[in-house]
Parts: C-alpha cells; sequence; structure tokens
C-alpha cells in the first residue's frame, strides 16, 4: 500500500486543476500554469477541492507509479501557488552573510 499515494491533495483557492482523457494534468494559479501527462493507467479524480489518485491493481509497476503520480500533482498545486525557494543555512563560527536586494552576498 502507497502511504504517500493515498493522501489527498487540497486544491487551494485561485488554483483551477484540469484533467483531460488521457490523464494530461493542467494545473493554473496565480504563480502561472503547468502542464503535466501523467500515466494514463491511474485514477484520478477531482471532487469539489481534493485531487485523490488510485491505482488499477497491486502490481509493482501500478504500485511505483501511484506515489510518483500523487507526487507530480501535489508539486504541480504548490507550484502554482508558492512557486520555488531555496534556504541557506549556515552553520559554523566567523561567517557572516547578508542580502542585498535579491543578492546574497
Amino acid at each position: 500500500m502507497s502511504r504517500v499515494g493515498n493522501i489527498p491533495i487540497e486544491i487551494p483557492a485561485g488554483v483551477t486543476v484540469r484533467l483531460e482523457d488521457d490523464n494530461r494534468a493542467t494545473v493554473s494559479g496565480p504563480g502561472g500554469e503547468l502542464l503535466q501527462q501523467l500515466c494514463p493507467e491511474m485514477r484520478i479524480e477531482i471532487e469539489g477541492n481534493t485531487i485523490t489518485v488510485s491505482r488499477p491493481t497491486e502490481s509493482r509497476e501500478h504500485r511505483s507509479l501511484h506515489g510518483l503520480t500523487r507526487s507530480l500533482l501535489a508539486n504541480m498545486v504548490h507550484g502554482v501557488t508558492a512557486g520555488f525557494e531555496k534556504r541557506l543555512e549556515i552553520q559554523g563560527v566567523g561567517y557572516r552573510a547578508e542580502i542585498q536586494g535579491r543578492q546574497l552576498v
């Protein structure tokens, strides 16, 4: 049983998710629009503001694609809402860092 694949994906306000017959997902929101061709064997259901992914069989291939498909969709939703962010953690003594505009010095 895929623990990642069974977690439902919440669709935030302002984000629209469209799913075509061949499992081509289009997610659009305030951060832009993302397109992804997903495995056509996976069953993706959009109910209200929740997306659920299920697999047709318990074969090894379907189990691995189940979690992958769910992760791809969740990352698309996150990408159009929050976007890309990189965090830097400086550990140790004697280092100094500051941000000047969009540059790290």
